[in-house]
């Protein structure tokens, strides 16, 4: 974000802010409705970093609610605590160290389990609020005669009583819930969050601590919802035991899905139109009961027509409008159809160019330069699925700097191989030593902290984002290590990023594409993408997954040449199916059947040994005396 732009968003809400006294009595809205949604708003930032930003649905966030609301009414009320402010914090922290300990149960789970879980998990804190601590809570009566705060700034004391002159409390709790959840998603932290929400899998395989930046965002939701439970005692002067109940979560879905989730701001929307239309078909039409059914309706009409919410739906016109111009610049001045000789000629030439700016930046290696010896070493790797042999005792042997391809026939046992020597799946039997260490009981996200990384055969990559958050997420992973809590920092501040990235960028040509986004990439500019996210750790291995499959015989030739320029100064494992590519690419190569190891060696040894032909069942052999002297 441009320098001067960097407190718009905060500059406008305070603005905002201050207005809504002055502007809203003209148009009869009810001061206790405006504080009503300033409770809300807040309740929901919490909730949006949780579901909108990490993409984990809760409904159990009415026991986080309830929890910090009643802490702080009985520090006021029943304990005689005298401030308010630190009542309301007290309840805070004891709703996220709760938030901490029911996350540590609830994210062993994911998807509909993980919500079923918070289900539950409300379920139990209502129960135990109006049984066995009735005495504390106050049962079905609640706790009432919590009182307003009062600021007392030495020459005069402001109390902040109701209504309109409670207004301004709530507005500044608001604001800086809203400040703080701005610094917490513009962090490295928030750009964590985004990418688990993407795709967790590959999350975790760049070197992300996947669990621990859930429960961050857990324990984060769960302290916005204390607050806010907190303020509601004070805003209505008891603490009400619905606080706990399972409709209080409910509301709080609702709301963020009309106002737009991931937006910060959605909730506050979502919370108006709700409450704003409660109060108008309640108080005006006479409705009753039955202002649930329109709500009802009025939701489902905004969830169809609008899938992204009120402030989604906002941005997605601002963003059409924004970028027609342009696109129908750019369709009037298309550049005429290449032949296929012109576009690999093109592609020659973006290689040669890309290969010079990379040959200009300085090298950055994850490797420990002292290192000698084999940097990977598999000795008997072995794995069974439920009897299933998948890989027997294969010994794997590779030399530092060394490029080895890996072949096999289909169902060979290569992409277990692979997973195993990756620490995605636990070998049944053996032992796999990395740079001198035994890995073998680690998983993904540690090796690849140690500088052991992979591309996937199937491209995973964070869809929504453009290819330079893409990058940026792999490469912060080993400049920040697998967790870290630097919540208020701004991602651009991470020292060597921006060099990081950039070089990357330049290694899979898609410097020119940084700013896309990933869904707007061709198919060969995906599988660079792939190979990018692998590459942005600067790993001292790198294993690539089929690395060429799919691709037109242009983008194979633009590949090719790129992973010879990736491949200097760096230890390579490819698996593909292109034996002209592999064999042109790779010092040694490997060949897999039947889950075993065949054979080993040189491109030349390879394509004249008779048991790769067999088992290939001449399929080689065929091509391979077509290959010219």
């Amino acid at each position: 974000m441009p320098r001067q732009r960097r407190f718009l968003f905060e500059v406008l809400a305070a603005i905002c802010l201050i207005a809504v006294p002055f502007v809203l009595p003209y148009l009869n809205a009810a001061p206790n409705t405006v504080n009503r949604i300033l409770v809300w708003g807040l309740f929901g930032l919490g909730f949006d970093i949780l579901f909108g930003y990490t993409g984990l649905l809760s409904f159990g966030q009415s026991a986080f609610f309830g929890t910090g609301g009643f802490v702080a009414a009985y520090l006021l009320t029943r304990a005689g605590f005298p401030n308010v402010m630190l009542a309301l914090v007290i309840g805070m922290a004891a709703a996220a160290v709760v938030g901490y300990l029911i996350g540590l149960l609830a994210l062993r789970r994911t998807g509909i389990y993980f919500a079923m879980i918070t289900v539950a998990i409300a379920e139990i804190f209502f129960f135990v609020e109006f049984n066995p601590l009735s005495e504390w809570t106050g049962g079905e009566n609640g706790l009432p005669g919590v009182p307003t705060p009062s600021l007392n700034l030495g020459f005069t004391t402001l109390h902040f009583t109701s209504g309109w002159s409670l207004y301004p409390f709530l507005a500044f709790c608001y604001f800086v819930g809203l400040v703080l959840a701005l610094r917490v998603v513009r962090s490295p932290v928030g750009a964590v969050l985004v990418a688990i929400r993407e795709n967790p899998l590959r999350a975790a395989a760049v070197g992300h601590n996947v669990w621990a930046y859930k429960l961050t965002a857990f324990v984060i939701a769960a302290a916005y919802a204390g607050l806010a439970g907190g303020l509601l005692g004070v805003l209505q002067g008891f603490m009400p035991p619905d606080a706990f109940m399972f409709d209080t979560s409910g509301q709080l879905v609702i709301q963020t899905a009309i106002g737009g989730r991931g937006t910060l701001v959605g909730p506050l929307v979502g919370a108006a139109v709700w409450l704003f239309l409660q109060d108008f078909l309640q108080a005006t039409l006479k409705l009753g009961a039955a202002w649930k059914l329109v709500l009802g309706l009025v939701f489902v009409l905004l969830v169809c027509f609008l899938r992204q919410g009120i402030i989604g739906g906002i941005k997605g016109l601002f963003v059409r409008a924004t970028t027609r111009a342009p696109a129908a610049a750019e369709a009037g001045s298309a550049a005429p159809q290449l032949t296929a000789e012109e576009e690999q000629r093109a592609a020659h030439q973006r290689v040669q160019r890309e290969q010079r700016q990379v040959a200009a930046m300085p090298a950055v290696h994850h490797a420990d330069a002292s290192f000698r010896g084999p940097i990977l070493q598999a000795t008997g790797l072995t794995k069974r699925f439920a009897g299933v042999v998948a890989n027997e005792g294969i010994d794997f042997t590779v030399r530092a700097g060394e490029l080895r391809g890996i072949i096999g026939p289909n169902g060979a046992g290569k992409s277990t191989f692979f997973k195993m020597l990756t620490c995605e799946i636990a070998p049944t039997k053996g032992k796999i030593v990395f740079e001198g260490r035994d890995i073998t009981g680690l998983g993904v996200t540690d090796v690849c902290q140690l500088g052991l990384t992979k591309s996937y055969q199937v491209n995973q990559l964070f869809n929504r984002l453009t290819v330079r958050q893409n990058v940026e997420i792999a490469a912060l992973a080993e400049l920040r290590g697998k967790f870290k809590l630097d919540l208020l920092r701004s991602v651009a501040s991470v020292p060597g990023l921006q060099e990081q990235v950039e070089h990357t960028l330049a290694l899979v040509n898609l410097g020119a594409r940084a700013d896309a986004p990933v869904s707007e990439l061709a198919y060969g500019e995906k599988r660079r993408l792939e190979v990018g996210l692998a590459l942005a750790s600067s790993p001292s291995l790198l294993l690539l997954d089929e690395p060429l499959a799919g691709m037109s015989p242009s983008e194979r030739v633009e590949t090719v040449a790129l992973l010879k320029s990736i491949a200097k100064g760096r230890t390579m494992i490819i698996i593909d199916h292109d034996m002209d590519a592999l064999f042109e690419l790779a010092e040694r190569i490997t060949v897999l059947q039947e889950g075993r190891l065949l054979v080993e060696g040189t491109p030349q040894e390879i394509k004249r040994n008779p048991q790769v032909q067999e088992a290939y069942l001449g399929g080689i052999h065929e091509v391979l005396q077509h290959e010219p002297a």
